[in-house]
């Protein structure tokens, strides 16, 4: 590797949005890149971006996280490549919208696979090699969808919840050791996730703040680098995942499935 390449970032997801924006943010501080999505083409644009821009080494590996076997193939990878892991950002996830009963379940079961099974099939992998070195940072995408629960994107929501949840519990066991995890929660933010999920004209993006992709991946990376265990954007999704711990749990729930009824 480059001499100021001797960081290495794993960003699952880095084909497009929050993952891109991490790693303009990582390769901006002269960490090399493992660059993971499926979307091969965009990847190695960025890639060939960032060794540009910063001078810095950016590895591109096309998988489909949905797949079971995706996560044991990055860590071979890695361990091939010689590769050791300092930065592991958990981004990779989508979502869909309607009623549960009505949706294909194949997407459903697929959001649980890539937001969830994904997420800590890789840390799990991953955080051994971290704790032995005695240093390395977590960041997971979680959301504040994940403070409550959110009728017309029910699956979504939940995944979002055990993010959110795994996240600040492995951050209390790894306490001392030298590895920090943070979990990053934005809410609506202008990316593609609106029009895959099939909510970007719904309430939720239309009558409220959206937050840039650039704002909300900055945030995170100076959460991450600071170590905290909870990163909230924006004083509006602060207010409204407290609001979901103080409101009637009914009344949440409510404006939760006006907010993405299709």
């Amino acid at each position: 590797m480059s001499p100021r390449s001797k960081q290495v970032a794993v960003v699952t997801g880095a084909s497009a949005g929050l993952g891109r924006e991490l790693a303009r943010l990582f390769a901006a501080d002269g960490h090399a890149l493992v660059l993971v999505a499926r979307r091969e083409d965009r990847l190695r644009a960025l890639a060939e971006e960032l060794r540009e821009a910063h001078g810095v080494d950016a590895h591109v590996l096309a998988l489909d996280l949905a797949d079971p076997s995706a996560a044991p193939t990055l860590a071979r990878w890695l361990a091939d490549a010689g590769l050791e892991v300092e930065f592991l950002v958990n981004n990779a996830g989508f979502g869909s919208t309607g009623a549960f009963a009505e949706l294909d379940v194949a997407g459903e079961l697929g959001q649980i696979d890539v937001n969830v099974r994904a997420l800590v099939h890789l840390t799990r992998l991953l955080l051994p090699g971290m704790r032995g070195r005695g240093r390395g940072r977590i960041l997971n995408l979680g959301s504040t969808a994940g403070f409550q629960p959110g009728p017309y994107m029910a699956t979504y929501y939940a995944s979002k919840a055990f993010v959110n949840s795994f996240s600040e519990a492995l951050a209390h066991e790894l306490a001392g050791t030298g590895v920090s995890v943070t979990v990053s929660c934005p809410g609506p933010t202008a990316t593609e996730f609106g029009d895959i999920a099939g909510n970007a004209k719904n309430a939720l993006f239309t009558q409220g703040t959206v937050a840039s992709a650039e704002d909300v991946a900055r945030h995170a990376y100076r959460a991450m680098s600071k170590g905290k265990r909870v990163a909230i954007p924006g004083l509006l999704n602060k207010v409204s995942a407290r609001g979901a711990t103080l409101l009637p749990r009914g009344l949440i729930v409510r404006i939760a499935g006006r907010l993405n009824r299709p």
